[in-house]
């Protein structure tokens, strides 16, 4: 019994802090301004739009990170890692197909 309690523990504690993917990440907290344009906002999957910033992928983190313009910081996604907002950021950039 103990062994169980000790897995499960380890399961939901990981499962707790499992990044969430680009797509979550954006869908959650990005979508409202990206969807749209709303003050400026490159558009999801637009890429020329991205490419129009003139910064790689750590560049645009950065600012990110801490608000660029009307965009507050983390994008008001306060709980997002460095690695899930790249991952919202990469999935933006993505031409849609």
């Amino acid at each position: 019994m103990k062994f169980l309690t000790i897995i499960l523990a380890i399961f939901f504690t990981t499962s707790l802090y499992a990044e969430k993917t680009g797509e979550e990440v954006y869908k959650a907290t990005c979508a409202t301004c990206h969807m749209s344009g709303v003050a400026n906002a490159p558009k999801v999957h637009d890429e020329v739009a991205w490419k129009a910033k003139g910064k790689d992928i750590d560049a645009l983190v950065a600012s990110s990170k801490k608000g660029i313009n009307a965009m507050p910081p983390f994008g008001t996604c306060m709980t997002c890692t460095d690695g899930e907002l790249k991952a919202a950021i990469e999935f933006m950039m993505q031409s849609k197909k």
